[in-house]
């Protein structure tokens, strides 16, 4: 499986668009480029159970973590226009790429 280029970035505010977790927002924390799924704060939750471990001060039980989401189930969140928005790269004066909301032509800080 090849790893796909994508235009979102770790810390973009992002909007699931398909699963179980349809309409939430979390932060993109991490990207797995090789799989092609993102971890998302507060997205698609799961139950892992863990061992207790008293040499590493491990407790275990039931722990709730993100599970990486497919990143073709993410968009980028527009705060101006509040819904999802589509990613357009152009280049600044100085020859610099940068990341533009598509709807407005606003750049994505």
């Amino acid at each position: 499986m090849n790893s796909i280029s994508t235009k979102l970035k770790t810390g973009d505010e992002v909007i699931v668009i398909a699963g179980k977790d349809i309409g939430k927002k979390g932060t993109l924390r991490q990207i797995l480029k090789a799989k092609n799924r993102g971890i998302v704060t507060g997205i698609n939750m799961v139950k892992k159970h863990t061992r207790p471990n008293p040499d590493m001060g491990i407790t275990g039980g039931i722990v709730e973590q993100e599970a990486p989401i497919n990143l073709s189930n993410l968009a980028i969140w527009n705060p101006k226009s509040k819904s999802k928005d589509k990613i357009k790269v152009s280049e600044d004066k100085n020859g610099k790429k940068i990341r533009l909301f598509k709807s407005d032509n606003k750049e994505i800080k």
